[in-house]
């Protein structure tokens, strides 16, 4: 596997760590800082207001923010002060309630802090930290774990489509039926694999069943919806996945030895994905316009593909439990880089 996709698949699954990471470090900086202005022995005045300013804005929908001129009274003695930047309604010889240290009452606030809000902030800083660290560690190995093993077999991939046993069958969306789904079919359409939803449960997981019309076995599972997390703008480090029987359904194929690679930028919009198991090419799957079967592509001028429900997938296996759930999982989850 190149670079390239390493660090996409690293990025992704990093996504969260990323974020806590920086942002634990800010906390405890931030924490600490604020250790030495501990506000909560301060006592309260009531001060009036001398002057107000507003401050320049940048934005005109940014609201109004004032400096407030203000002097106060501690002891028989007269102190001026300046908070700058509040937003709210202010007037000359108004009140305004000012914080000042009882040992050096030039020192003012207009809030007091309590004396946990530091410690509070470094113990939430290093929880980030450390989950951060957490999350880090977790993406490191589980790209190792999935690089161990047989290297992928890139060149296989070259010629696949007319080597020697290589079938050529066709993944649709069925929407016809009381139990809409998907069929893989032959290039007679002959279905030869179906998975058919039996019930829609907009919370929690869906119900399907799986027939395989080659095997005549058939079998219930638990497909969970798709749930996508992204940090930012960031295209790396979307991750989509679904629950398939309670688990992960990319953890469950990766435990068949399943891995994918696919190369976004040299392929969209009809994305190409090479699926290889245990080290050997096991099949080659391409986005498809509605018209999947060859002949009827013929027919239409335009066979723009038409995103994740349909799939022209070239395989040298007759496993097609194993051949759906994969191009099943890349479509409920529109899958764009590797896994």
């Amino acid at each position: 596997m190149n670079i390239e996709n390493k660090f996409a698949r690293f990025m992704r699954n990093s996504g969260p760590a990323r974020f806590f990471v920086p942002a634990g470090i800010i906390l405890i900086v931030f924490g600490i800082l604020t250790l030495g202005f501990n506000t909560d022995n301060f006592e309260k005045a009531v001060g009036t207001i001398t002057s107000v300013t507003e401050v320049p804005r940048t934005d005109t929908d940014e609201a109004a923010q004032y400096d407030v001129g203000f002097r106060y009274t501690v002891d028989g003695r007269e102190y001026d002060g300046t908070f700058p930047n509040l937003g709210g309604k202010f007037a000359v010889g108004g009140d305004i309630d000012v914080f000042y240290d009882p040992d050096n009452p030039e020192t003012t606030t207009n809030g007091k802090m309590s004396k946990l809000f530091s410690p509070i902030l470094i113990v939430l800083g290093i929880a980030a930290l450390g989950f951060g660290v957490f999350g880090t560690v977790k993406a490191f190995k589980k790209s190792a774990e999935l690089d161990a093993g047989p290297e992928f077999p890139s060149a296989a991939f070259e010629t696949f489509k007319t080597a020697p046993g290589v079938t050529e069958v066709y993944f649709r969306f069925d929407g016809d039926h009381l139990k809409p789904g998907y069929v893989v079919e032959d290039a007679d359409r002959k279905v030869i694999f179906e998975g058919k939803m039996t019930k829609n449960n907009p919370i929690g997981a869906r119900l399907f069943e799986f027939r395989n019309h080659l095997t005549g076995s058939t079998a219930e599972h638990e497909v969970g919806h798709t749930v996508t997390a992204t940090q930012g703008n960031e295209f790396f480090s979307v991750k989509s996945s679904f629950k398939f029987d309670g688990r992960d359904v990319w953890d469950t194929l990766h435990e068949k030895g399943l891995r994918l690679r696919t190369d976004l930028r040299s392929k969209f919009p009809r994305m190409t994905y090479d699926a290889a198991r245990n080290g050997a090419a096991f099949a080659k799957i391409e986005t498809s316009s509605v018209y999947v079967h060859e002949d009827e592509e013929a027919e239409h001028a335009a066979p723009i593909p038409a995103g994740s429900m349909y799939y022209r997938v070239w395989t040298n296996s007759n496993d097609f439990d194993t051949l759906f759930l994969t191009v099943f999982a890349i479509s409920e989850t529109e899958q764009a880089i590797v896994e």
